[in-house]
């Protein structure tokens, strides 16, 4: 069975992925990072996963992958295949593309940023599939964007398109590690909404998801704490709307597994915000932490379809 192998490499784990043509996922695993070893050891670690999954798919399915694709953190330069910059990994211009090609037998490599690679599986698999125009939002401890249009993905003329956490919704707001004050991702991440939750509460150890569920049992404070980050995310959204013109907005990451609790008032939100804009479905994401496993195999489909055959 034709196939490719998708990596998707986080700051502590890294899923992989047989996936067949159609998009089924044939074989799928999972290994530590391990970061604290240092980026050269990250970078064997994902050479070696990558090798193991050209074995497993060569002696289950007859024949070798045909592509692989791997979507990473942090600065990539897509084009030339190189990770450039990722400060929880460590790594500075790593030619990752160059690297996964010749461990696996010079079979294409397609290199991907993880937060575009999962709006990609997102906008023509999951929550945005049929629409043309759509933007992913996935909240975890920053806040990152993807813009798509018509099945793929801008990134923008220098791959820095997307970065809706560092539109600065409250000026002269929290520092945010970019270097400006007030940033989206300083006040309506997951991280940011679990710290705030952390001082109100006095419980050092809480976090968003906490917050989410004292705000369904009806506790004020916390409750205030979430108003305001959403009132935040609502801001940063309708910049995005007034710019991009989405026809779906899909919110993933960790604050979205609150479900309603974040959904109804968000959307409450943008639509007492917005003038003239005309209001995009704004919808969960539907593939989990799968996403970005499952666009890295779309990248490398997608590699494969443009080759020009010998």
């Amino acid at each position: 069975m034709k196939h490719v192998i998708a990596l998707d490499v986080g700051g502590t784990g890294m899923k992989a992925a047989l996936v067949a043509e159609d998009g089924t996922l044939l074989h799928e695993a999972r290994r530590a990072t391990g970061r604290e070893r240092g980026a050269e050891a990250v970078v064997e670690t994902i050479l070696d996963f990558a090798a193991d999954l050209l074995v497993i798919g060569r002696e289950r399915f007859g024949r070798s992958a045909s592509a692989a694709g791997v979507a990473v953190p942090g600065i990539v330069d897509a084009p030339n295949g190189i990770a450039v910059y990722a400060a929880n990994l460590g790594w500075r211009d790593v030619p990752m593309r160059e690297l996964l090609s010749e461990r696996l037998g010079s079979i294409p490599v397609a290199l991907g940023h993880d937060v575009r690679t999962g709006g990609l599986a997102e906008g023509r698999i999951g929550a945005g599939r049929g629409a043309d125009r759509f933007l992913f939002v996935p909240l975890g401890t920053g806040i990152a964007g993807a813009i798509g249009i018509a099945g793929r993905i801008e990134a923008g003329a220098h791959g820095y398109a997307g970065e809706i956490g560092h539109i600065v919704v409250r000026p002269g707001g929290p520092a945010c590690g970019c270097g400006q004050y007030g940033c989206l991702e300083t006040l309506a991440s997951a991280s940011a909404v679990g710290s705030a939750w952390a001082a109100a509460s006095g419980d050092p150890e809480a976090d968003a998801a906490d917050c989410a569920k004292a705000v369904v049992s009806g506790d004020a404070a916390a409750r205030e704490v979430w108003l305001a980050a959403v009132g935040a995310l609502a801001d940063g959204l309708v910049t995005a709307i007034t710019l991009l013109d989405p026809r779906t907005l899909i919110i993933g990451g960790g604050l979205a597994e609150a479900g309603e609790t974040l959904f109804t008032p968000l959307r409450a939100a943008v639509e007492e915000r917005v003038t003239f804009q005309r209001l995009p479905h704004i919808v969960p994401a539907a593939l989990g932490d799968t996403a970005g496993c499952l666009g890295a195999g779309l990248l490398a489909w997608d590699l494969l379809a443009t080759e020009v055959p010998a």
